[in-house]
């Protein structure tokens, strides 16, 4: 096989697949880019066997054949190269070659035939939206995804489709985070599927916030995102998630709205004397007003007053301030609107003047 391109044509579909490459691997060849020439294009596939990137690029006068490369050395030596720089690539038995100007690299290769596929599967549900909408619904709920929780099904995001609307759910049993949005395809089966953690960094990390057009095609075991020319495939988590619905707080009738930016920071400055393993926070309400206190074992304390619209009766709750302080990074508006109905039960957290993504952090026993 043989084929030239520009180095900055190469450089980025490359980098795209390359995300899916475990660096350290047991089975060698997973650590390679498998590269696919025909006489008009190239198409790159990089997979870890639960998520698969494909992209390509456009070349003239290739001449087909494929073979797998290491994926990190080619990534960085295609990155070295100057601007504008023409590489020539070519492959023979078992050694890769890498010609840019005086530039000259040899690597080693391995057969094309043994690289793993991810088997062709039928998608039953197919919906289009825009990378912005779908970017937008996973940047809300990341946060809350559990990080090699033994409840294996925590580990990644819920992605639920029903009637006109899809829906995101991450959480990791000490907070859960939901954002749903319209996408006028009203004839939507009902559907819920967990795509793992490493799939939705994958996808956060290739998502743009532009109105270029995304297809996702779900099936039984995998997901498939389909934009600008990449591919990107990933398997499904095999569990079910908790029902979500069961624990939404409702029946709070201790309405707090706070401004976003004077809360956030009045919670980052609290939790710098904090206990450092328990991050609690303890809050105090009264009319018209907020007290958060935090200390730790040093005998060290914090205490920022704010001013809110609060009329109930005084009440006294403590959270995680980590978790609160994700959520208020995470929520746009100018004011945030706590609903509140006790000591001992849930806060929902909600951006005053929107309702698509609301948020629920457990209490702590202070």
């Amino acid at each position: 096989m043989k084929f030239s391109i520009s180095r900055d044509a190469f450089l980025k579909p490359l980098q795209v697949v390359s995300g899916a490459v475990e660096r350290r691997h047991t089975i060698p060849i997973l650590s390679n880019v498998l590269i696919q020439a025909s006489t008009e294009q190239v198409k790159l596939t990089g997979t870890d066997l639960e998520v698969e990137l494909v992209s390509s690029c456009a070349i003239e006068n290739g001449e087909a054949g494929e073979v797998t490369v290491p994926a990190k050395k080619l990534v960085d030596i295609i990155r070295s190269l100057p601007d504008g720089a023409t590489v020539e690539f070519s492959a023979s038995a078992d050694k890769a070659m890498i010609r840019s100007g005086r530039s000259k690299f040899t690597l080693a290769t391995l057969p094309a035939q043994d690289f793993p596929n991810i088997d062709d599967w039928d998608s039953d549900i197919q919906l289009v939206t825009s990378q912005a909408v779908l970017k937008d619904l996973m940047e809300r709920t990341h946060f809350s995804m559990a990080n090699q929780d033994v409840r294996y099904y925590l580990n990644g995001m819920l992605f639920e489709t029903d009637a006109n609307i899809l829906r995101t759910v991450a959480t990791d049993g000490h907070r859960l985070a939901m954002s749903s949005c319209e996408i006028g395809q009203p004839n939507l089966a009902a559907r819920q599927v967990i795509v793992p953690r490493k799939g939705v960094m994958e996808l956060l990390r290739l998502l743009d916030d532009v109105e270029n057009e995304v297809k996702v095609l779900i099936g039984n075991n995998h997901i498939r995102i389909e934009t600008n020319g990449i591919g990107f495939t990933s398997k499904l988590v095999d569990g079910r998630f908790p029902d979500y619905r069961r624990v939404l707080p409702s029946g709070g009738d201790k309405i707090v709205v706070a401004e976003r930016d004077v809360l956030k920071q009045a919670c980052s400055r609290a939790s710098i004397l904090s206990n450092e393993k328990y991050r609690g926070v303890r809050i105090n309400l009264s009319q018209g007003e907020m007290c958060l206190t935090a200390n730790n074992p040093e005998q060290e304390t914090a205490e920022e007053v704010i001013e809110v619209e609060y009329q109930g009766e005084p009440l006294e709750i403590g959270f995680n301030v980590s978790y609160l302080i994700d959520v208020l990074n995470t929520i746009q508006g100018g004011k945030v609107k706590l609903t509140l109905s006790g000591s001992d039960a849930s806060g929902l957290v909600e951006d005053n003047d929107d309702d698509s993504s609301l948020y629920v952090v457990m209490p702590m026993r202070l």
